[in-house]
């Protein structure tokens, strides 16, 4: 029997755990999608299979089984109120957009419409229909911009921040970038604002590095997976053509498995009542930042290959340092990453590995 529930500000009928994965046979979202279904949710995956990788995904949710899946794109505001009118959700993970710095320089118009016409099309279906379930919105640390204000150390195979020990906190100034900073940017605060202006239940999360299983990893997204696949395809053929790098490979980020991502949501819909409307920088931590010169090391060591490369100009408005600080996260969530970067990166090598053949 149903009964009804108090979350934010507002009421709806709590049934069946439910959830709306948008975006879900992409990397993150199809690991979400099976993780709740194996949790017992029912639930519904939206995505425009238009991303390389996209239909393997859906093929690999189908073969799990209890996944219904709804043909569709964010940026349509009719699909995005049908498949919510349908699902009637109790969470939506909000993981839809286009996710390249460099594509959104090429194509800005239709990196806009993805990332925030798709996302006000779902706050706005929600709003429309008078329902409140949780919804979790992945962001990007690029919100923050180059973050002129770190001090930063070169050190041989890497920058520090002496200035934040710790990382990057949710004080650092709100400073968009690139078409792609400016739609994740645009997005995340207009999930904030609803959460203020019309009492739903958002949270917003400003993501670091994530990587690991179901990650079809090109040159322009997904960092690890794509230095994996080199390193792999260095093994099968030493004498092939070096790889090339942005930069001078000392950039650090940290990184966060995406099991450890997927706990990160969950506990947003556990932890709700203090979480709404709040954003939070989420990565692997200090404990787990990585430069792309100590992740050519760790792949060495463990494909058992010398890895030449060749260096490209940076990319434009590459960061060269960003780490999540995560205490506000450890402290209103209880969430803290759990696989290590040594650990994880093993694990990104087989699944590309799986992968490659």
């Amino acid at each position: 029997m149903a009964r009804k529930e108090k979350v934010g500000t507002r009421s709806y009928q709590l049934m069946k755990k439910s959830a709306l994965v948008t975006g879900g046979c992409g990397f993150v979202g199809s690991n979400m999608a099976a993780r709740l279904v194996r949790d017992g949710w029912r639930v519904t995956v939206f995505d425009s299979l238009v991303r390389h990788g996209a239909a393997e995904n859906l093929k690999w949710l189908q073969s799990q089984g209890g996944i219904q899946f709804i043909h569709g794109d964010v940026r349509n505001a009719h699909d995005v109120a049908r498949v919510i009118a349908s699902a009637k959700p109790s969470a939506i993970f909000h993981l839809a957009g286009q996710v390249a710095m460099t594509t959104s320089m090429e194509n800005p118009r239709r990196d806009f419409e993805t990332n925030v016409v798709g996302s006000i099309n779902v706050l706005e279906s929600v709003r429309q229909l008078k329902i409140n379930p949780v919804i979790v919105y992945s962001s990007s640390n690029k919100v923050y911009g180059d973050l002129p204000e770190l001090r930063l150390k070169e050190e041989k195979l890497r920058y520090s921040a002496t200035s934040h020990p710790r990382g990057v906190d949710e004080s650092a100034p709100l400073d968009f970038q690139t078409p792609y900073g400016c739609s994740k940017g645009a997005a995340d605060q207009y999930m904030l604002d609803y959460a203020r202006g019309y009492g739903l239940n958002t949270v917003v999360f400003r993501h670091s590095t994530i990587f690991g299983g179901r990650q079809f990893a090109t040159f322009d997204q997904g960092w690890v997976g794509w230095f994996c696949q080199q390193a792999l395809e260095v093994k099968k053929n030493p004498k092939r053509k070096r790889f090339t790098i942005s930069g001078d490979g000392k950039q650090v980020r940290d990184l966060l498995f995406v099991d450890d991502a997927v706990e990160c949501y969950l506990a947003a819909v556990k932890n709700v009542s203090v979480a709404r409307g709040q954003a939070f920088n989420i990565g692997g931590g200090i404990a787990n930042s990585c430069s792309l010169l100590e992740l050519f090391e760790l792949l060495e060591e463990f494909v058992g290959v010398k890895l030449n490369y060749r260096r490209l100009p940076w990319r434009h408005s590459d960061q060269k340092f960003f780490v999540a600080d995560i205490r506000k996260a450890k402290r209103l969530l209880q969430w803290s990453p759990k696989l290590n970067k040594r650990r994880g990166v093993k694990r990104m090598l087989e699944w590309a590995a799986q992968m490659n053949g």
